[in-house]
């Protein structure tokens, strides 16, 4: 097993569970991913790399949660968008009623259209259309301007105008009044599923990165071929290892750079879906940030950044030694210059904006951190489903899973979960 986010790690304790020998390779330090956290000395909870929540419709992580007996905290907080410089609720049917800047038909419009994707059942009738066009259609000029086409051109960039409907209906489908979170957070939830495959004897390596793949036949028995990886060890050996199967669950472009033999016109396949990075700015203040919002969607397109995420306006502030902790959250293109910069440096960026918000925040700063995540969100767009990945690979015994593979939902902590007992249900099957 290639990666111990969530996807591997559900495999990994599903195939346990049937009697398989498992080992996961982890080139971290600690197990979760893009879910992985950290912990104050201060904090009695860990906090994630970046904001993390599940939906109370999230059937697969829920479940893995009873399993493993680990309590779930459930919450409605507040979303807002930042609209001509105020935070407006914009989170139900009776918040876009209520909604200042759109007048009746503006509201009717942009309700019915949401209550329209809701009630879809499934995605099947939007294939092949184009998100941002539809909503304009729909939902308005009005809407669109004010809304949706900041949050689509925050998020995406170049790529606004070719994203998917499919894409668009997956986020107003699943989501859910009320959220989800794991007491004492996803690291803490994750080590004890961790924990769980340890116990029924899988061997999880963290700091061993996995540099090479390929399928060839073993020299010990001349007629078995076999799964090698070329491992680098955290004391820095370089060793090699057989297994009888491989199950990667790297960002595809990572496998297609480590995996041997694979075709040019599959590599070129999979290799074609855009990435975007996520790029997570965390402060960590002596008083709140936000008047109680726990999300705020920035919809003023001269700002620097998409999304403030205040975490302890969802859950307390106690569990984190009474500090308050912001996120401020973007999805960046590969060579965009805040990847280069420190936390220090992007702090200065976004002061003017994070003023505007609330002007004496900076009396309040403890810390602050900066965590960046590569290959974080795929770009989906109408051709996304003649890119997707299958689970077999064109190398025998090799199979990949990853959050490319999850449409036509977005990516998420249940999808992964959900993905990683699929492919542990194909293993058992071959």
């Amino acid at each position: 097993m290639l990666g111990a986010g969530f996807t591997g790690l559900t495999a990994a304790l599903r195939l346990l569970q049937t009697g398989q020998e498992v080992t996961v390779f982890e080139k971290e330090s600690e197990v979760g991913g893009l879910a992985a956290g950290f912990k104050d000395l201060s904090w009695q909870w860990t906090l994630e790399k970046a904001y993390h929540h599940w939906f109370t419709n999230d059937a697969s992580v829920l479940n893995l949660a009873k399993e493993l007996n680990h309590p779930v905290a459930i919450k409605r907080p507040r979303t807002d968008v930042y609209v001509n410089g105020k935070a407006v609720p914009f989170d139900s049917p009776s918040t876009i009623i209520s909604f200042p800047y759109f007048s009746l038909t503006d509201k009717l419009r942009t309700g019915l259209g949401a209550l329209f994707l809701k009630l879809l059942p499934n995605q099947k009738l939007l294939e092949g259309q184009k998100a941002l066009p539809w909503i304009r259609k729909v939902m308005g000029a009005k809407s669109t301007k004010l809304i949706w086409d900041p949050l689509f051109d925050g998020k995406f960039g170049k790529f606004k105008e070719e994203i998917a409907l499919t894409w668009f209906w997956a986020r107003i489908k699943k989501r859910t009044p009320s959220l989800s979170y794991p007491e004492g957070g996803f690291q803490t939830f994750l080590e004890k599923l961790a924990d769980e495959i340890s116990k029924l004897g899988g061997d999880i390596k963290l700091r061993t990165k996995v540099s090479a793949i390929s399928h060839q036949s073993s020299a010990r028995y001349a007629a078995r071929r076999v799964v090698r990886l070329q491992l680098k060890t955290k004391d820095k050996k370089q060793i090699t290892q057989n297994f009888d199967k491989a199950i990667v669950t790297l960002p595809s472009p990572i496998f297609a750079k480590i995996a041997s033999g694979l075709p040019k016109d599959y590599i070129k396949r999979i290799s074609s879906i855009p990435h975007l990075h996520t790029l997570n700015l965390i402060l960590i203040l002596k008083k709140p940030f936000l008047n109680g919002t726990y999300w705020l969607n920035i919809t003023d397109q001269s700002f620097p950044f998409l999304v403030l995420a205040e975490h302890t306006n969802f859950m307390d502030p106690q569990h984190y030694g009474g500090q308050h902790i912001l996120y401020i959250g973007n999805y960046l293109p590969p060579d965009h210059p805040y990847l280069k910069m420190t936390a220090e440096e992007l702090l200065k960026v976004f002061d003017p904006y994070l003023s505007q918000i609330n002007k004496n925040y900076k009396l309040s700063i403890l810390n602050c951190k900066l965590f960046i995540a590569p290959f974080a969100q795929p770009v989906v767009t109408t051709d996304y489903p003649k890119l997707i990945p299958q689970f077999q690979t064109p190398l025998k015994d090799v199979y990949l899973a990853n959050l490319d593979m999850v449409y036509p939902w977005d990516r998420g902590t249940n999808y992964a979960i959900e993905m990683g007992e699929k492919i542990a249900k194909l293993i058992v099957s071959r």
